[in-house]
């Protein structure tokens, strides 16, 4: 299988996104969500692909402006111009009498989340892994020190140093953050959702997949908690109880 055969499409001047479309004429197509200054390269979508080539299904996986090599500077970026640079993508590449399978990972999930209500006529299913939405607010913002905040708003920037990454968060992305929180609203859509979150996830707690259940209540909903295993979940058995759950939410739409 050839994971090289990317091409860029334009958002403007400035934004071009790589992606790539499997298309295999099928009425199904699965979109994969990358994370948070991630890319479309991981294990995650590469294990999907190869199924969804194995049982003839369309896939599109991107990279958001400013990750992977997608074009555009990260800092400039946020929420709002991915989940836009997302929606955009898949009105243009996917056909319109496809029905849609949205796969997010961490950020990728808050992203997704946002174009369900988008995308609510072609939205069959929901496959959210250590989901991570209002990550921006909860899991930084909220718990930086007085220094650190006073660094974001006068300086505009701050490089978040976590293990062997650093992460540079701006102002402009804390507040548009901000503007896209959906935890607190309510989506419904009678849609199948799948939650996979690792109980020892030390990057995002279980409690913001148990918070999208809630939102979510007029769809088939599940929750499956890995006992094992990180934030990532990229190791081989859970790439298989991945592929094993789109097989089986594919035999229900």
């Amino acid at each position: 299988m050839n994971y090289k055969r990317t091409k860029y499409f334009t958002i403007s001047k400035k934004r071009k996104i790589n992606y790539f479309f499997l298309n295999n004429k099928s009425q199904i197509t699965v979109v994969f969500f990358h994370g948070f200054m991630s890319d479309m390269s991981g294990a995650k979508p590469r294990s999907i692909q190869g199924f969804c080539s194995k049982k003839k299904l369309n896939f599109l996986r991107f990279e958001y402006s400013g990750h992977g090599k997608s074009t555009g500077k990260f800092v400039e970026g946020n929420i709002s111009k991915w989940t836009n640079e997302a929606k955009k993508l898949i009105k243009s590449k996917v056909p319109k009498n496809k029905k849609l399978i949205f796969i997010g990972s961490s950020m990728g999930s808050w992203i997704a989340l946002n174009l369900l209500p988008i995308f609510k006529n072609k939205i069959s299913a929901f496959v959210g892994i250590s989901s991570a939405p209002e990550f921006l607010e909860e899991l930084m913002w909220k718990k930086f020190s007085k220094k650190i905040k006073k660094i974001i708003m006068t300086k505009k920037i701050y490089n978040v140093e976590r293990g062997k990454y650093s992460y540079p968060i701006t102002k402009q992305l804390i507040i548009d953050g901000k503007k896209n929180k959906i935890l607190n609203s309510k989506i419904n859509l009678k849609i199948l959702i799948t939650l996979f979150h690792s109980l020892k996830d030390e990057v995002v707690p279980l409690r913001f997949s148990k918070k999208i259940l809630r939102m979510c209540k007029k769809s088939k909903r599940k929750l499956i908690k890995i006992k094992n295993g990180d934030h990532s979940l990229s190791r081989k058995v859970d790439l298989i109880k991945i592929n094993n759950e789109l097989n089986r939410i594919i035999n229900c739409i």
